[in-house]
């Protein structure tokens, strides 16, 4: 068999046995059958069957260890959004410039929730209202940690308020990643709590007037300023690891 079939062979193979698991016939924790066995059904050698196998591991739908069966450890695209976070988690603590790229993220994300916000009907924001009441007493309190999960809080309950399933389990597994984010560009001392309430107050009046364009503007406005302050607090950083 030439490299040619056995690369189509053992992709047909990987698609198969993935339909399985996200079906549901291979549920998370259940052992996939042995290589000996996947080759005789599939009528290919073992060679193949592993590297069909190497394409599932690769996804993230199966984990080998030394003498174990192969094992599905996800089945839904919440699990895997969870693992994937951990990965850029892992990421952000051996580059800081992971940490920038992040805020790329929110800025594509967060802008465009605002265009289903209000293309949606019914629009309910008291999840985003609660977390400015929130923010507003810690900034008075000067509750640093406090408000940190309350400006996080907010950007989340935007995402929830539009009403994509998805979108919100893909923003819910960042939202570690955000709060990490957002404590960062906050803790540097020249950004005051009021300022940054203040932000959230602007773009939630927007929104909730139905001025698509301008709270748009303001929501990117607000997360390329936090990105600036970002950059402030890791050359801070970096200043004191040097002395």
């Amino acid at each position: 068999m030439n490299a040619q079939t056995r690369d189509k062979r053992h992709t047909a193979i990987a698609a198969a046995v993935e339909e399985r698991i996200l079906g549901g016939e291979l549920p998370v924790g259940e052992k996939l059958p042995s290589e000996s066995e996947l080759a005789r059904e599939f009528g290919v050698s073992t060679r193949t069957v592993r590297e069909a196998v190497q394409i599932l591991e690769t996804k993230g739908l199966v984990r080998r260890r030394h003498g174990e069966r192969t094992s599905v450890v996800r089945a839904d695209v919440g699990e895997f959004l969870e693992t994937l976070a951990v990965t850029v988690r892992q990421l952000l603590r051996t580059n800081p410039r992971y940490l920038m790229e992040v805020m790329i993220v929110r800025r594509m994300i967060e802008s465009d929730v605002i265009d289903l916000l209000l293309s949606g009907g019914n629009l309910d924001l008291s999840k985003a209202e609660a977390a400015l009441a929130d923010m507003r007493r810690a900034g008075d309190m000067k509750d640093y940690a406090r408000f940190t999960e309350a400006d996080a809080a907010f950007h989340q309950a935007l995402v929830d308020a539009a009403g994509n399933g998805v979108l919100s389990i893909v923003y819910n597994n960042l939202h570690g990643l955000v709060t990490e984010v957002i404590r960062v560009t906050s803790s540097v001392p020249t950004k005051s709590y009021d300022a940054a309430y203040a932000e959230h107050v602007d773009i939630y009046n927007k929104i909730r007037a139905g001025d698509l364009d301008r709270a748009k503007s303001l929501m990117r406005a607000h997360i390329n300023n936090s990105a600036e302050y970002l950059k402030v607090a890791i050359e801070k950083s970096k200043a004191e690891d040097r002395t």
